[in-house]
């Protein structure tokens, strides 16, 4: 029979995967490979996210691997926005396609009657290679060729079709301005993988966020039937309490379920809350708390983990002279974690607003 894996061994298993058991060691470029897949639908997070994951980290470390083209922000996994790698962007776009195709033949088909995909593909790679494009402009110039198609679906196929690449000033810390893009291959200079084999994909996976279940690993990734991919690796089998059939690397270390668990926040969209399904996402987060972090608008908002799961979610007011930082708790917290708490807060408002003579932290009681 599989070893049964309680809740916090599973917990305390994902957090060490994540860097979230204590501040690693390594460098910006060094985490974001390791994490493999960073979500970076807004510029900030990915900072955030880095910044209470390492050691010493400072903004100006990631802004340097976007500007020299080591990391990269596209479209990868749940067709939203993945900071990356330069090679984990060659090699996770192929293997997106299909469920990037699927998606785009359910949000756009019908507006893009009688249009020849292949042609527009082609048409949208000329035009974002010749000068990164945001995607109000890449619209007009497609719209004078295919006047009798919506913009909107006009620019979602190249979107799904083609890897395009934010280019900076977007996703530099401090500087922001609207999202432009060009092909990864113009981008990096190299071609995307030919034959990207997922047995890869799924070790990386493991590595970053197991141990998990084929529905998490589907969660991920956004791809389907990847159940007989699974069955075919050399893998390690657990179960969860409830009978859910777990899998990992066989190398894979978990740490003692008592292991200690330091306060920590984490940004809007942090892809630890996105990547499990709903069998196992308690690892980290009570299906009722999970209500009130996911928006229906599609916002994931800011959370706070205290002895390893979320408790609470924070937001930052930022002024010239002033920074608040509110937090708001789901459950009761012992005089020790209020204290973890506040001063885990400072140190965040020490990277969100360092200049900001004025500073206060409040903590809102269940």
């Amino acid at each position: 029979m599989p070893e049964v894996l309680g809740r916090r061994a599973l917990n305390r298993a994902t957090l060490d995967r994540q860097l979230l058991l204590a501040r690693a060691e390594l460098s910006a470029l060094e985490a974001v490979g390791h994490l493999y897949g960073m979500q970076a639908q807004a510029p900030d997070p990915p900072y955030i996210g880095l910044w209470t994951r390492l050691a010493g980290f400072v903004p100006g470390d990631l802004a340097r691997l976007i500007e020299e083209r080591l990391v990269v922000r596209l479209v990868l996994m749940r067709s939203t926005i993945h900071l990356v790698t330069a090679g984990d962007c060659l090699f996770l776009r192929p293997l997106m396609q299909p469920m990037l195709t699927r998606a785009l033949r359910g949000t756009h088909g019908r507006g893009l009657a009688g249009v020849d995909p292949d042609e527009l593909a082609e048409a949208g790679r000329k035009l974002v290679q010749e000068r990164p494009l945001t995607f109000r402009e890449l619209g007009a110039l497609l719209g004078e060729r295919w006047p009798q198609a919506p913009a909107a679906d006009l620019v979602g196929a190249v979107r799904n079709t083609l890897a395009l690449v934010q280019v900076p000033p977007r996703g530099i810390w401090g500087v922001g301005g609207q999202a432009a893009h060009t092909t990864a291959e113009a981008w990096l200079g190299r071609p995307l993988a030919e034959r990207p084999r997922m047995e890869e994909a799924i070790r990386r996976y493991l590595a970053a966020y197991g141990p998990a279940t084929v529905m998490d690993l589907q969660q991920w990734s956004g791809l389907t039937r990847l159940g007989e991919v699974v069955r075919e690796m050399d893998l390690r089998g657990f179960t969860t309490e409830e009978g859910v059939n777990l899998f990992d690397l066989p190398e894979a270390e978990r740490p003692d379920p008592e292991t200690p668990a330091p306060v920590r926040y984490l940004p809007e969209y942090d892809t630890t809350l996105l990547s499990f399904e709903r069998r196992t996402r308690t690892r980290i987060c009570e299906e009722e708390y999970r209500r009130r972090i996911f928006t229906i608008n599609g916002i994931v908002k800011a959370t706070v983990l205290v002895d390893g799961f979320v408790r609470g979610m924070w937001k930052a007011t930022r002024g010239r002279r002033e920074a608040v930082l509110e937090v708001e708790l789901f459950a009761p917290v012992s005089d020790r974690e209020r204290a973890d708490l506040e001063a885990e807060g400072a140190r965040l408002l020490d990277l969100l607003a360092p200049a900001a003579p004025s500073r206060d932290i409040r903590l809102h009681d269940a």
